[in-house]
């Protein structure tokens, strides 16, 4: 044990000076690459019509680190671009203080009929619209006005495609007339139809005079953009005499500051650095002081220390090919890159906070107390990856506290990826993360807000279903907010790949809230699909995507049409009690409509035999559903496409439009959709049966 001892002894008083060396060596050198950044972002600089522009702005002249990745300038013309989810838009202004531009779409500058009109979207990652801005809505190629034209209101222009002149129309919200008029009533009318923001002030002198002067003019003079690229923690940094910075290695915001580069402000920085070097001075006596007591420690620690750093290698990042967003790295810094909501302050507040891609990291211990040490009391459920607990924080927070079976490498995998994406993503029919557990935690953690109505699973087909039957208006808008949450998902070009009834979480007042983001993956807005392995639920999985191993959006849409189906007809999406050709309800539902008998499906406490409206609009939904069930993928439509039908049918406007309905016939493996109208009043919009294949899906 002395000889034991002895050798601790020379070990720590070398590995002390040679500590002490190292530290001495690095400063100077840390110090003086933070100096020149600093200095190199305290500059402002100018772009074509912009001047004294800072971070998050740059150029290519200008070093990348001063200014965020998604917000380069091209300053080589009149006016300076910027370049959002692929669309260029020239900036005609920066209202720094408020952290606003007006911009205009660079294809309509001066030019209301471009070579390839297409909508165009702000992904709402880093950007969102103004509030001071209205709909202006541009119908190209025209075969009859797609809407009912007001007195005295001529919105018509005139553009050639080819030597063809072509007819065009375009309309304000305001020009709308007891619902006349909607998107979905000019489908089939006209061959484009493009809408571009404009301001309030625009769209009145658009209102008084229809005429194309007016109309140029309106979309000439730009809509107004918010931005968003950490602006609390810029305003902080700048507060303490900092400049405003991004870290590529790390993917977060950083603080430039003379003596060096922090996560939030010079200030907190300084103290934070001066603390740690005098710590590392205390320790180093301490340990020379109090080695033979240090020796035994470390001794009667080895079995604990062995555990610890297995499960460092357990939280080692994984590669981009798991993670899917061709990064994967989870760093640990003191930065939040979301906004995060404020919650009412407590003791702890005081303590300094971590975050993950933008999100709090909580600690064992917080999340241990905070359940009742996981008590199974607090249990709200469980699934394939681990068991959720109801969980009451310290701050007044009610929480879901996600806790993970085990940790080994595929897991991690899954927890970083669903703490990355949901970090990057707000919308209101998406569950909200607050944060995680750290990668030293000895499990897995997630922490989101506690959504207290259950599932929709729950409500439908599972335990409290029958305490209370969800009528269809709720089921209605149920189908409606889950759609506008994918397609949300998809603007941000993130495919879900588990869209299910038991991911789709309810609010008290029964407001979706779609969940469970383990298994989604980015799709790159240049590429068509990403090839992987298929993985999701049994009787959601799209059979295209199960055969090709191609994931797409379309993959999400078909796992729509089986939860559509399931809030139509109450049943699960596999029940291998059914008959063997309805294992799957999504190989029933497209059975039970080529067959003409819909109302089969349709779970009888709706009041589907007695409300026509509820039968309209079941009937609706049924054949939406059948559209998103295809077997090919490019039968089915997009969840933007699904989103304006679900809007009518919710309006109930189907009755007094010319409605496309559904006819199938054999013609060589390949489905014939014919037009007839007007819509029907029962299910017998198919008239010819097609024999589908099997929609086998798997869980990996």
């Amino acid at each position: 044990m002395f000889f034991l001892k002895m050798q601790l002894l020379h070990l720590s008083i070398f590995f002390s000076f040679l500590i002490t060396i190292i530290i001495v060596n690095q400063i100077p050198t840390s110090n003086a690459e933070d100096l020149q950044q600093y200095k190199k972002c305290s500059s402002s600089f100018d772009c074509a019509n912009l001047e004294n522009l800072t971070y998050p702005f740059w150029r290519s002249s200008r070093p990348q680190y001063c200014g965020h990745p998604n917000f380069e300038l091209q300053c080589k013309d009149e006016f300076a671009t910027i370049t959002i989810m692929s669309q260029n838009y020239r900036i005609l202004e920066v209202v720094d203080s408020v952290h606003r531009l007006k911009v205009v779409r660079a294809d309509y500058w001066n030019n209301v009929c471009p070579t390839n009109p297409k909508n165009t979207t702000l992904g709402r990652n880093f950007f969102d619209y103004g509030s001071d801005s209205r709909n202006l809505t541009l119908y190209y190629d025209c075969s009859y006005t797609p809407f009912p034209l007001p007195d005295s209101f001529s919105p018509q222009f005139n553009c050639s495609r080819n030597g063809i002149q072509m007819v065009n129309y375009f309309l304000l919200e305001s020009n709308l007339e007891n619902g006349k008029g909607s998107v979905s009533e000019s489908i089939g009318t006209c061959k484009y139809r493009v809408i571009v923001p404009v301001l309030e002030s625009e769209a009145e002198k658009v209102v008084t005079n229809s005429s194309v002067e007016n109309l140029k003019g309106a979309i000439d003079n730009g809509f107004e953009v918010e931005w968003n690229a950490n602006n609390s923690l810029c305003h902080e940094c700048q507060s303490s005499s900092g400049h405003c910075g991004y870290d590529p290695s790390s993917k977060d915001f950083t603080c430039f500051c003379k003596d060096g580069s922090f996560p939030h402000s010079c200030r907190s920085g300084n103290s934070s650095s001066k603390g740690a070097l005098i710590g590392g001075a205390v320790a180093g006596v301490a340990a020379l002081v109090c080695i033979l007591g240090f020796a035994c420690l470390v001794v009667r620690r080895r079995k604990k220390n062995v555990e610890k750093s297995r499960s460092r290698v357990l939280f080692m990042p994984p590669s981009s090919s798991d993670i899917g967003t061709g990064t994967g790295t989870l760093t640990s810094t003191t930065n939040s890159s979301q906004s995060i909501p404020s919650y009412p302050s407590s003791k702890s507040d005081a303590m300094p906070k971590s975050f993950y891609f933008g999100v709090q990291v909580f600690t064992y211990d917080e999340l241990e107390e905070a359940t009742n040490n996981f008590d199974a009391s607090k249990e709200l459920g469980d699934g394939g990856f681990g068991t959720v607990y109801k969980g009451d924080l310290k701050d007044g927070r009610v929480v879901a506290v996600k806790r993970h079976y085990e940790s080994n490498f595929k897991l991690v995998a899954q927890f970083m990826n669903e703490v990355e994406i949901l970090a990057k993503l707000r919308h209101k029919n998406l569950v909200t993360l607050y944060g995680c557990s750290s990668k030293h935690s000895r499990e897995l953690l997630l922490v989101y807000e506690y959504i207290p109505n259950g599932t929709v699973a729950d409500h439908i087909h599972g335990n409290q279903s029958s305490s209370c039957l969800l009528p269809w208006s709720v089921r209605m808008n149920i189908a409606l907010e889950t759609a506008e949450a994918l397609a949300y998902l998809h603007a941000s070009d993130v495919i879900h790949r588990d869209v299910k009834s038991n991911n789709i979480l309810l609010d008290e007042k029964f407001h979706v809230k779609v969940a469970d983001f383990g298994l989604s993956r980015w799709l790159p807005n240049d590429v068509t699909h990403v090839s992987t392995a298929p993985q999701g639920t049994p009787g959601y999985v799209d059979p295209e995507y199960y055969q090709c191993y191609q994931l797409t959006e379309k993959s999400d849409v078909y796992s729509f049409g089986v939860v559509l189906a399931e809030l139509i007809s109450s049943l699960q999406a596999v029940d291998i009690t059914r008959h063997r050709s309805d294992v799957n309800l999504a190989n029933m539902t497209v059975n039970k409509i080529q067959s003409q008998e819909l109302h089969e499906l349709v779970d009888p406490f709706l009041g589907y035999e007695k409300d026509n409206a509820v039968r309209r609009m079941t009937t609706a939904v049924g054949e939406l559903a059948f559209r998103c069930l295809q077997q090919q993928r490019d039968m089915r439509p997009s969840m933007d496409e699904i989103v304006e039908v679900l809007r009518a049918i919710k309006s109930d406007e189907l009755e007094t439009q010319e409605s496309k309905v559904l006819d199938v016939v054999v013609r060589t493996d390949e489905l014939v959709l014919l037009k007839k109208g007007p819509y029907p009043a029962s299910p017998d919009s198919v008239a010819n049966k097609w024999v589908s294949g099997s929609s086998t899906s798997t869980s990996s």
